[in-house]
């Protein structure tokens, strides 16, 4: 199992992000995941840097794989765009880098007041989207003329010696079913072993999978719940809401229906090692190859130093 750090750019600016990339490396942590947002989800959480600006410069202080975990590449930003985005932080970062994808959140894709579009419109986005990534990263001038997209005598010319691979996030069946036809690995959020078995006999066979969840590192369970709580409530807002509520201020309405204690139930809350351990490992069970842990709050020199010490030499 090889364990990462997830840099949220939601809750920390770009120098924080750096300072944590430099701590979880030295800690031993093996990749790093990052979020891409144009919004954070509420307003507690108050940042949201460009990423690719952030992935560009962590390339000059530390030498850890990193994967968008994900980028929307269909609605704010235009697939062609995100090719080059993605070709240069390969080069950056010497073929350590992975572009995830997902179909996104009406949080971050509305903000130039296009439509969002139905689940299955989306999916659909994404599948010529990941046609128009791949068409670029071979080097030739790009003529597409699609459905959703249209690329006219675009070449890129900065590229990496390998294209970049292209993981896909997907958490209900018919988008576990593109990122197997079509993904190079696999990107989820819960040790769902269902998925991830879809994933792999839909055609992923032994191609990566990767997953992630949060902690709230603190002197007690009670107060990791309480910072938890503070920074993201939105994490106990159901179903698919997620994807279709469009700015912080709805999410915080959402929130007001999650309790405190409700936090347990997805982030691991305190300091112990054991949680973390449990929770790692069901991620193991569930048949994932690699895991990410993102911290909230004020605390992530704590956990860096709880994962050095007691975690990270069990999965070696």
């Amino acid at each position: 199992m090889k364990i990462g750090y997830f840099l949220s750019t939601e809750e920390y600016g770009p120098a924080e992000l750096l300072e944590q990339a430099r701590g979880a490396e030295r800690a031993g942590f093996q990749a790093l995941w990052i979020s891409d947002h144009y919004h954070p989800w509420v307003d507690a959480q108050g940042q949201s840097p460009f990423v690719w600006s952030v992935i560009g410069a962590l390339s000059q202080v530390c030498a850890l794989p990193v994967t968008t975990a994900v980028t929307c590449p269909t609605v704010r930003i235009h697939p062609a765009v995100i090719a080059q985005a993605a070709a240069t932080s390969a080069v950056l970062h010497s073929g350590r880098f992975v572009l995830g994808v997902g179909s996104g959140e009406a949080l971050n894709e509305h903000i130039l007041g296009d439509a969002w579009p139905q689940a299955d419109v989306r999916l659909e986005m994404l599948e010529e989207a990941i046609e128009v990534l791949r068409e670029l990263w071979r080097g030739d001038f790009v003529n597409h003329h699609g459905k959703h997209y249209t690329v006219e005598h675009a070449r890129i010319y900065t590229l990496p010696d390998t294209p970049p691979p292209i993981y896909v996030s997907g958490f209900g069946p018919k988008a576990v079913d593109l990122a197997a036809r079509l993904g190079d690995g696999y990107i989820s959020t819960m040790p769902d072993a269902d998925l991830v078995r879809r994933f792999r006999e839909g055609g992923g066979g032994d191609k990566p999978c990767q997953a992630g969840f949060k902690a709230a590192y603190a002197d007690s369970e009670d107060e990791g719940m309480r910072i938890a709580y503070e920074r993201w409530p939105n994490s106990g807002v159901p179903g698919e809401l997620s994807q279709v509520l469009p700015s912080p201020r709805h999410f915080e309405q959402a929130a007001q229906l999650v309790k405190p204690e409700m936090m347990k139930e997805s982030f691991v809350c305190g300091n112990s090692a054991e949680a973390h351990v449990e929770m790692i490992e069901q991620y193991a069970k569930a048949g994932f190859d690699e895991v990410y842990v993102a911290n909230t709050g004020p605390h992530h020199q704590g956990l860096f130093d709880l994962y050095e010490r007691e975690i990270l030499p069990r999965f070696r």
